[in-house]
This record gives C-alpha cells, sequence and structure tokens, in this order.
C-alpha cells in the first residue's frame, strides 16, 4: 500500500460543509424560514470558493487536473466493465462529471431560491417549479454520488471516504495509477 497526500483541507473542509448544508436545507430546515436561506446563501458561497480554489488552489483541487475528456470518461468506463483498476490519485474522469454535475445543480437552486425571495419572481410558479425539480435533481446526484464512491471504493481497493477526511489517499500496489 502506497501512501499519496491528494485532497488539501480547504477541499475537504468544503466537501464536508455542503454534505452538512445541503443536507440540513434538504431534509431539516423549514423551505419558508430565513435559516433556509441564510443556508442556501452559506451553500452558494462555499460554491464559489470552490470555483475559485478551483482555478488556484493545490493540484487536485484545480479543475484543470480533472477535466474530463470523452476518451478518460471511455477509459474508466471500460475499466469498470473488464474489471481493470486504474486508480486516479485526483477526480476520476466519471467523478469529475459528477462535481460539475453537482456544482451547477447548486449554483441554479441558490439562484432560484434568491429569485423567489425577490419582488420580481416571488410567487412564480416556474421558478418554484425549477427549484423544486433541481433540488430533485441534486438529492439524486447525491445518492448516485454515494453509492459510486462506496462501489469505487469497493471495486479499486482504496477507501475514498477516509481519503476526503485525512487527505490521502492509500491506494494498493497492485493497482494501476493515473496522476
Amino acid at each position: 500500500m502506497t501512501r499519496h497526500p491528494v485532497w488539501d483541507p480547504l477541499v475537504r473542509i468544503f466537501h464536508w460543509a455542503l454534505v452538512l448544508g445541503f443536507a440540513a436545507n434538504a431534509l431539516f430546515t423549514d423551505p419558508e424560514s430565513n435559516l433556509h436561506e441564510w443556508v442556501g446563501y452559506a451553500i452558494v458561497g462555499l460554491v464559489g470558493l470552490r470555483l475559485v480554489w478551483g482555478l488556484i488552489g493545490s493540484r487536485h483541487a484545480r479543475f484543470a487536473d480533472f477535466i474530463p475528456t470523452p476518451a478518460t470518461v471511455m477509459g474508466q468506463l471500460q475499466d469498470m466493465a473488464t474489471g481493470r483498476k486504474r486508480m486516479h490519485l485526483g477526480h476520476t474522469p466519471l467523478g469529475a462529471l459528477m462535481i460539475f454535475n453537482l456544482l451547477l445543480t447548486l449554483l441554479a437552486i441558490g439562484a432560484t431560491g434568491y429569485m423567489m425571495t425577490t419582488n420580481a419572481y416571488w410567487g412564480v410558479a416556474w421558478v418554484e417549479e425549477a427549484h423544486e425539480v433541481l433540488v430533485g435533481w441534486a438529492e439524486i446526484s447525491v445518492v448516485a454520488h454515494i453509492v459510486a464512491v462506496i462501489f469505487e471504493s469497493w471495486r479499486t481497493g482504496v477507501n475514498l471516504p477516509r481519503a476526503m477526511v485525512s487527505g490521502i489517499k492509500t491506494v494498493p500496489d497492485d493497482t494501476g495509477l493515473s496522476t
């Protein structure tokens, strides 16, 4: 087993703060409350910080490190289909697609949520419906993300949740490694 420092503290704090904020707003806060709004603003602020960090942050935090291409996505799907274990130190191509999906979806949720607080869009049905559809899509995406992380951890032998807590990926020596 080889240990690789991968996730810097900002990436890890962002990830878990986002988990808490999204869970709070999706499961616990009253959608009509000020707390729901403020948690939403905090989530948008976190996403904004992550977008900046994606440009200037540490190597594996930068978007340039994990922009997926059709070829890399197909390569990961082929690895999964054939049982080949190739570990990516940073995000996998499919993981990168999920990250971009979640970041964009959270921004759209924030935008529609904000719109619902303005005089111009307060009570406008399509804005409220868009907000609800986007939240539903985010919830589906989160479940898919969790299932994929569990599956990839099992498939590759790398404990991905532990890596997002510690910042260190421990990779089996028999696993092909893509940096």
